[in-house]
């Protein structure tokens, strides 16, 4: 994996690691001492804390519980933990006991050293158990198109092939010879030539498109890795010299096998220059997601009862499902299910060429004011966002963020401008910058898409925070709605 997400993965683990460590030797005395001797003791245990939580750090890390996590069995995964408590506890044991110190009992120790590998144990494999399943079900990995056949491109292949814990998925190779389409590659199709990768991209889920190429391709690809970066969004990697582009941010880094300091590395062959203009702060995206998470499963527990009186209304008032459910693009043009309330008639998408002609917005998004196929109880839901909460699953489910540009109908998608498909280079949201400023008032299409990329481009936590804060009075007073 890049350098950047493999060091964030293992700071946010060992970070949690030594989390459960605290936590378990804190609450260990409860179970041998009352509770007026630990609270007596409790400064003494504080002292203690910073040498328990170096003997944990230094041998997890050093029987090697951060490396190559992604491909470990459950044994290998459970051996650090087993051999860090042995040795960790027997010699931390020692210490206090030729010591005499009297802050800490061999009980405590003991309790402490106890909990906390079961519950090291239990966190490394629910969380290998996650990995297993998300890569199973196609997550959590990254479709990579290459640029390039030489030699270099070949061994940059091989490596990825080799190295399957970085989840990365070779869709298909571009090169600047017609003559090689079709051919194989290191198991890998050449799909087309580099004026073909608009059309690729348009029609495959690309994550990123990897340039390892010769110095010779230079004047070639400089062009096309401005427009992928400044006009589609794409994150772009490079092996070549850097280029000035408009919008795009520029960094240094490399793949990063998880075999540092073996003789087999890579590292030190594979240098890149990544060109992106879609958010790339690590830390404030993880925070984001797990607001989601939190936020979202909140909501639906909170909004059950609102839940079930929709859902009676509905049902009392018109024939038909309960939700409407609809194919949506998310990250990158990958395809979901997403939810609503039923808020029209059953047979609404076969009577909308019938109302084309009475479209509102300008450019491929359908607006009409007083749609005739929206029911009565659906005007008040639609008036009040009522049919969009069944969207927190779409959310809790990481199809969508609480904020980001709304997830567009493929159909939409392909009659985009080049310019707006950078849209797709962030994860849709419930809200965005364009509904707090006026919902459906707007009614140029490109307007909207301006808006949301100036979302992406000045994207923040806090620009997420004043966005929700000014969507909820905008929603409950049910202004601008359709």
């Amino acid at each position: 994996m890049l350098k950047e997400h493999h060091v964030f993965f293992r700071r946010l683990m060992i970070c949690f690691d030594l989390f459960i460590v605290t936590i378990t030797f804190l609450l260990s005395p409860f179970f041998i001492s009352n509770y007026d001797d630990v609270i007596k003791q409790f400064g003494g245990y504080l002292v203690i804390l910073p040498a328990l939580l170096s003997v944990w750090g230094i041998f997890l890390h050093s029987f090697g519980m951060y490396e190559s996590f992604r491909t470990k069995s459950i044994t290998e995964v459970l051996f650090p933990v087993i051999e860090t408590a042995l040795v960790g506890g027997g010699l931390l044991g020692s210490f206090v006991f030729i010591t005499k110190t009297q802050t800490i009992t061999s009980g405590h120790l003991f309790y402490s050293f106890f909990m906390a590998s079961v519950l090291l144990c239990s966190e490394k494999i629910l969380l290998l158990l996650f990995l297993h399943y998300q890569r199973k079900k196609g997550f959590n990995t990254k479709n990579v198109l290459i640029v390039g056949t030489g030699k270099r491109a070949q061994h940059f292949i091989n490596t990825i092939n080799k190295n399957i814990e970085w989840g990365i998925k070779v869709i298909g190779i571009v090169d600047n010879d017609a003559a090689k389409i079709n051919s194989m590659v290191c198991g890998i199709k050449v799909i087309g030539e580099v004026k073909d990768i608009p059309s690729i991209i348009h029609n495959n889920v690309v994550d990123e498109v990897m340039f390892v190429v010769p110095r010779s391709w230079l004047n070639t690809v400089e062009e096309m890795i401005r427009y992928l970066c400044d006009i589609e969004g794409l994150k772009v990697s490079v092996a070549v010299d850097l280029f000035t582009l408009n919008l795009a941010r520029t960094k240094y880094s490399h793949i990063t096998p998880d075999t540092i300091g073996k003789t087999n590395s890579y590292l030190s062959e594979f240098p890149l220059l990544i060109f992106e203009s879609a958010p790339d702060k690590l830390l404030q995206l993880f925070v984001k997601r797990l607001f989601d998470i939190i936020c979202s499963g909140i909501a639906l527990i909170m909004l059950f009862p609102l839940f079930a009186i929709a859902a009676i209304a509905i049902k009392a008032t018109s024939q038909g499902p309960l939700f409407f459910t609809q194919q949506r693009c998310s990250l990158n043009g990958r395809v979901f299910k997403l939810y609503k309330f039923r808020t029209m008639v059953v047979d609404a998408e076969k009577k909308l060429d019938e109302l084309l002609k009475n479209n509102e917005m300008q450019g491929p998004v359908f607006k009409m004011e007083n749609d005739p196929r929206v029911t009565k109880i659906g005007r008040i839901l639609r008036k009040y966002s009522i049919d969009e909460f069944p969207q927190f699953w779409n959310v809790f489910k990481g199809d969508m963020s609480l904020v980001g540009p709304r997830p567009p109908i493929p159909k939409e998608v392909e009659k985009y401008e080049p310019w707006h498909r950078r849209r797709l280079s962030m994860r849709p949201g419930l809200t965005c910058i364009w509904q707090m400023s006026g919902r459906n008032k707007i009614t140029d299409f490109d307007e909207w898409m301006r808006l949301d990329l100036e979302y992406i481009d000045k994207w923040s936590i806090w620009l997420d925070f004043k966005i929700l804060f000014g969507t909820v009075p905008v929603v409950m007073a049910g202004s601008g709605a359709k």
